[in-house]
């Protein structure tokens, strides 16, 4: 099973990567910007894309503990992967893909225009300090917007690739 989702994710990575380079030629103001996926073990997780895949860490969010309850893996300058812990509410899998928009407001209004649902945009996020809402595509897949604010932990290891 472990290896079946790791080839899933590989090629969700393969064209996000293609699809991102794409969407930012064409200026389209929406492109892929992460794949959520949720693991049993993040430290393990975060090693194995880490020591073999090679991708970096960006950030993390740790609980009163010190244990990460989720870490942003840094793909290449634009793309991520973002491993959260799997519970109940959030099955091991790919639980969501990540979507930046140039800005949130028109960028909600459009989806719903369309007859999407998707939902009114909050402050920004605890974690990364991106401003954040979600579209649920008919399946049921959550689809996270983000607008990178200048404060944002994405925007700032954008801005840091070497």
């Amino acid at each position: 099973m472990m290896r079946g989702l790791a080839l899933f994710v590989a090629g969700i990575l393969v064209g996000a990567w293609v699809q991102t380079g794409v969407a930012q030629s064409e200026k389209t103001g929406v492109w892929l910007n992460h794949v959520g996926i949720a693991v049993p073990d993040i430290p393990v997780a975060a090693a194995y894309y880490t020591d073999k895949m090679g991708f970096k860490e960006a950030f993390r969010n740790t609980n009163q503990q010190g244990q990460p309850t989720g870490i942003y893996m840094q793909i290449s300058r634009d793309t991520f992967l973002e491993i959260q812990q799997a519970n109940e509410q959030r099955p091991a899998g790919v639980s969501h893909f990540g979507l930046v928009v140039d800005n949130m407001k028109t960028a909600v209004a459009a989806f719903k225009a369309r007859g999407a649902t998707a939902a009114e945009p909050g402050p920004p996020s605890g974690f990364s300090k991106a401003i954040l809402s979600n579209v649920t595509d008919l399946n049921g897949l959550r689809i996270e917007l983000a607008e990178l604010t200048p404060d944002s932990l994405q925007r700032k290891a954008m801005n840091s690739w070497k």
